[in-house]
């Protein structure tokens, strides 16, 4: 296990890369911990609960609202969980959101930390203090930017992982290559899915290449204000879709890029489309989805990278190079319908 300490603000968090759950005991004492996970994991990782307080939730986006943060307070209070007790979350970005929030409410602020038992989790939900639940049809309404005491990373957690929750992630490494790591980007076009996926070596190298990418952009802007924001790249209508149709995380950010590359073509002279198509396909990821141009406008114009009436859209330049763009709703409007009508066309291409 190697602990890199990293200060964002005036907090400090420690990764511990290549580490296995077995030493958590070494991070906080299990007397003084409560472990929060989800039924899948918690099936499928049984006998790392042993000997520890754990609270067992339902799998899934839908059950990350209110009503499940509540649940998991009764619970707390039920234990007699105090202020020297810390929460830690063993899960996919789900569960690391909810702990995350829970732990920043609860008692006013107790201290928590992630276990990421995701690809997705570990290069990407659980870096960076976002902790949220969904409202309705909006993603991550509610929330907080408040950042964990530590993240252990166990990349044999991934093992038991469906080809689904793999690509959830390839999706999120794709995107951090897109906006801020070109070679990262031949890394990938270079590499066999199916292969990456068996090799722990590599697996634990690009993990943690896209959690200090990801780090460093949060250290530089912390509350989303600046660049932060090329983290959005494809999550503004990724997250419209994945709100309106039973599609993953994965493929849904997917369909989201697609769409950025498209508009980047159209605002920022973008020439790498059919680049970023090819490693898409090479990941088995979404290149083309149908969707109704009037609710998923309604959904975009909830969402929390709306000023009055444009948005800060994330745009490339060149691959590794990202740019925030003001984009107009009604200029939105046009180039989605445009796009609806040529995604036949990428259907057929690829």
């Amino acid at each position: 296990m190697r602990e890199i300490t990293v200060r964002i603000n005036n907090k400090n968090t420690a990764y511990y890369f290549s580490g296995s759950f077995q030493q958590l005991k070494k991070i906080v004492n299990p007397g003084y911990a409560v472990l929060i996970t989800d039924t899948n994991v918690y099936k499928s990782q049984l006998k790392i609960f042993k000997g520890w307080n754990t609270i067992v939730l339902k799998p899934g986006e839908k059950y990350k609202v209110q009503q499940t943060v509540d649940s998991i307070i009764s619970q707390l209070i039920r234990m007699k969980a105090d202020r020297s007790m810390t929460l830690i979350g063993v899960g996919g970005g789900v569960i690391t959101d909810i702990t995350g929030y829970t732990a920043s409410i609860y008692l006013r602020g107790v201290s928590f930390g992630f276990v990421p038992s995701s690809l997705l989790a570990m290069v990407d939900a659980a870096i960076g203090g976002k902790n949220g639940v969904n409202v309705g049809a909006y993603k991550n309404m509610v929330g907080i930017i408040r950042q964990p005491d530590f993240i252990l990373f166990d990349v044999s957690l991934l093992k038991s992982l469906p080809v689904k929750e793999w690509r959830n992630g390839f999706a999120e490494v794709i995107k951090h290559a897109c906006i801020a790591d070109k070679k990262m980007f031949r890394f990938l076009e270079q590499r066999n899915p199916n292969v990456l996926m068996k090799d722990l070596a590599e697996l634990e190298m690009l993990i943690e290449r896209n959690v200090m990418l990801k780090t460093k952009v949060v250290k530089k802007d912390e509350f989303e204000r600046n660049i932060r924001r090329h983290l959005n790249f494809g999550h503004t209508l990724g997250h419209a879709l994945e709100r309106q149709f039973d599609i993953s995380h994965g493929e849904a950010i997917s369909a989201g890029m697609v769409f950025d590359v498209y508009l980047s073509e159209k605002l920022m002279n973008f020439g790498d489309v059919k680049r970023i198509l090819q490693l898409l396909k090479q990941y088995d990821l979404l290149l083309s989805f149908s969707f109704p141009l009037r609710k998923t406008m309604q959904l975009i114009s909830g969402d929390k990278k709306k000023e009055k009436s444009f948005i800060h859209y994330v745009l490339l330049k060149n691959i590794g190079s990202a740019v925030t763009y003001p984009v107009s709703l009604q200029q939105l409007e046009k180039h989605l319908k445009l796009f609806l009508q040529k995604n036949e066309s990428i259907r057929k291409s690829f």
